[in-house]
């Protein structure tokens, strides 16, 4: 597995090689200090994940370049930031995972490992400065229009998983997911999955 690393600092660059290259069997890491020697890497050869700091100058425009123009390459940002806005951008710039520096080795092993599986990884979120409080857990997603079912495949894609495990642990086809899925989104007025699981959050359960 190659997995590309785009980090500024050569101490996070060697912390998150050895991880890794110790919790990956068969990975092998290239790691570039700027934007310039990553899309050089890129034009080489598309890598099976790339891991991204965005305190790398023109980080963020990368990430963007990512999305649009390699749809199957996942990308998962690695930041200095916990900030609730920073997680949003990157995550709407088409980062299908965010991981502060600060989380520990096991979450962030996990974190990896969701979305080389095809899930998405959102870290615990703080409620936005500006955004109003939102209803206590006790009411959790009964107000919204969904079925015992799609709350069921809700629970799940707030864990991040890909339909195909979805589908797996109830027992149903991944086209049926996809169903319930695309009702989750119009229930919870988001377009995407990552949209999703940060409204359920706020919501709690």
């Amino acid at each position: 597995m190659d997995v590309l690393l785009v980090a500024a600092f050569p101490m996070v660059r060697a912390a998150l090689t050895g991880l890794v290259e110790q919790h990956f069997a068969g990975a092998r890491v290239q790691g570039v200090d700027t934007v310039a020697d990553a899309r050089a890497a890129l034009d080489r050869g598309t890598p099976r994940l790339v891991l991204l700091d965005l305190r790398v100058e023109g980080g963020f425009e990368l990430l963007q370049q990512i999305h649009r123009d390699y749809l199957l390459l996942p990308a998962v940002v690695i930041s200095g930031s916990d900030d609730t806005e920073d997680a949003l951008q990157a995550l709407g710039a088409g980062a299908l995972g965010y991981i502060p520096e600060r989380t520990d080795l096991d979450t962030t092993v996990q974190a990896l490992q969701l979305v080389l599986a095809g899930g998405t990884y959102v870290p615990p979120l703080k409620p936005l400065r500006d955004e109003p409080t939102p209803p206590p857990p006790s009411t959790g997603w009964e107000h919204l229009p969904l079925t015992p079912r799609q709350q069921a495949v809700l629970a799940l894609l707030v864990q991040g998983l890909p339909n195909k495990l979805i589908a797996r642990e109830l027992g149903v086809s991944v086209e049926t997911v996809k169903d319930h899925v695309a009702a989750v989104l119009r229930a919870l007025g988001v377009s995407s999955r990552t949209q999703a699981v940060i409204a359920a959050q706020k919501w709690g359960k």
